[in-house]
């Protein structure tokens, strides 16, 4: 029988087994309950299809917007499941699939995760959430002394303190880049004589008191694009998201970023943000972040650290050093559910000062009543699950010395594969990684060389079909299922900033061996000459450049 063939009577009975009675062990919905258990990768590579389905023909399975008349079996419900979601879902765990930032996951993540959503709590309020809060306060609290390590005698003044927070839990990096800017904007706008501050009388009123022409926000041309989005949703504006040179590692200029500041300040747009990213989403690079201090002291704007994706490398005593400076940050963000390995929808925001987060306190007499250790009178979100019980279980669990073996091992393999790509005579690494990010492509050894000496109109043309063959292998390599790379686009300054789309790789999973790095370059190679469309113009161009 197909799916939704068999009928099941509604009746409350059968209704009330659900909420109260488990599948059987031999039942589809026990067996995969026992091999995730098992092996969680193995489940995973056995029931996720290699070769790609066409979204177009997906959709097909999810196609009919009814919603049931009939109900079905769980186990039935749950095959329809395998056949249709799981078998066509992204590996984001494989070894040779390098090109996500999701990583594989702790096997006892799951037991623990089912605890998590049997007790449903709700972060908003100690009534719905009860030993839940004290719990996520701590982490935040490990959270904060990792970044500014702060005396023992600090935690406990403020780790638990009913009016106030060392910051946020967060469904991810854009809540948390968010919050940290709404903070900043009420803290640059906040109450002077008779204006009551922007929260109370918006951001017209605000501006007009204060006798600005507009607020900036100052952000590296590499900045996430969530920075936009809150940009937008604050009310400054995406144009007044000021993006700022970087140097040829990817990282902000400090020099820029002093004349766009001057140039604003010209303008009388007062810049109340500057933000250091710490592992940019694109090459992993870390900006000067103990300069970009300097500078925001000086010009007394709130200093926002996007440390989502390298902000764990403080866990490692070994690499925290590139991190340098971001204790001085006014506020960080860091995504757990990047390279502290825990499940998608976990992120942070941590506050410098415990009173930074008053700026933004919200009650309502129904729920978040003054007083009280509600997280939720600090956050932008309401309701929220209890995800930081998986980040405490994983530092008790894994702890500090087992994340920086992990962390070292990222860092360590991103390092042996920029060596691989540079011993390649056909690739050519275009960023050197700082942390498990790098980015290449491939570039056909006669055409390296041809590069060095064609016109300026011959290197565009050639950078243009390079741009469709790496496009071409990317896509390929996608399609075939056995490995995959992401691809995005950069300006290296070694090619005079012209536009070049690139392979990009994060090599954060452990279960990545050099064997798989090896095979990834090598897939590569062998897609790159099955390209019949734009392969041989490539090599008709270099023919004819060094024949000259």
């Amino acid at each position: 029988m197909g799916f939704n063939d068999k009928i099941v009577d509604v009746n409350f009975e059968s209704l009330l087994r659900i909420f109260t009675v488990p599948e059987a062990p031999d039942s589809t919905l026990g067996n995969i309950e026992q091999k995730l258990s098992q092996n969680l990768n193995e489940f995973l590579r056995e029931h996720i299809v290699a070769e790609e389905k066409p979204l177009s023909e997906i959709e097909k399975d999810f196609s009919n917007a009814a919603i049931p008349e009939s109900p079905t079996f769980v186990s039935e419900h749950t095959q329809h499941l395998l056949d249709t979601l799981v078998s066509h879902s992204v590996h984001t765990s494989a070894p040779s699939f390098i090109g996500h930032m999701t990583s594989a996951l702790p096997y006892f993540l799951m037991p623990l995760s089912k605890i998590m959503i049997a007790l449903n709590q709700n972060l908003v309020k100690i009534e719905t959430s009860k030993a839940f809060t004290p719990l996520e306060r701590q982490v935040l609290g490990m959270l904060h002394r990792l970044i500014y390590g702060q005396s023992e005698t600090f935690y406990q003044q403020w780790m638990h303190s009913a009016e106030h927070s060392l910051g946020a839990f967060c469904s991810g990096g854009t809540i948390a880049n968010i919050t940290a800017l709404w903070v900043a904007r009420n803290n640059a706008l906040k109450a002077d004589g008779n204006f009551q501050g922007v929260e109370k009388e918006g951001l017209f009123n605000a501006m007009m008191h204060y006798g600005y022409q507009g607020m900036a926000i100052l952000v590296s041309e590499r900045g996430h694009y969530s920075l936009k989005k809150a940009a937008d949703v604050l009310g400054i504006g995406r144009s007044n998201l000021v993006p700022v040179k970087t140097d040829e590692n990817n990282r902000i200029c400090p020099n820029a970023l002093e004349d766009t500041i001057k140039q604003l300040k010209s303008k009388n747009i007062k810049p109340f943000a500057i933000i250091g990213v710490a592992g940019t989403t694109e090459t992993g690079n870390i900006d000067p972040l103990d300069i970009i201090a300097d500078i925001a002291q000086r010009e007394g704007c709130h200093f926002h650290v996007d440390a989502a994706w390298g902000g764990a490398t403080l866990m490692s005593n070994n690499y925290r050093s590139l991190l340098k400076g971001i204790e001085r940050a006014d506020s960080v963000t860091i995504d757990a559910h990047k390279q502290l390995y825990i499940p998608m929808g976990a992120g942070m925001v941590l506050f410098k000062d415990p009173t930074a987060m008053k700026a933004v306190e919200h009650h309502a007499e129904y729920i978040l009543r003054k007083g009280s250790k509600d997280l939720g009178s600090h956050t932008l979100e309401g309701s929220r699950s209890g995800m930081a019980m998986l980040v405490y279980s994983s530092m008790h669990i894994i702890s500090r010395p087992g994340y920086e073996l992990l962390i070292d091992q990222s860092i360590n393999k991103a390092r042996y594969f920029a060596d691989l790509i540079k011993r390649q005579a056909d690739f050519e690494l275009i960023s050197e990684p700082e942390l498990c990010l790098l980015t290449y492509r491939y570039v056909p050894e006669k055409t390296k060389q041809a590069l060095k000496v064609a016109t300026f109109e011959e290197r565009q043309q050639l950078h243009q079909w390079l741009n469709e063959l790496t496009q071409f292998v990317q896509k390929k390599q996608r399609e075939n299922g056995l490995s995959f790379v992401s691809r995005t686009r950069l300006t290296p300054v070694q090619w005079n900033r012209m536009e070049t789309n690139v392979f990009r790789v994060v090599l954060a999973n452990p279960l990545t061996s050099h064997d798989i790095l090896h095979s990834v370059i090598e897939e590569q190679r062998q897609i790159a000459q099955t390209s019949h469309l734009v392969l041989p113009k490539i090599e008709s161009l270099t023919k004819a450049i060094l024949q000259r």
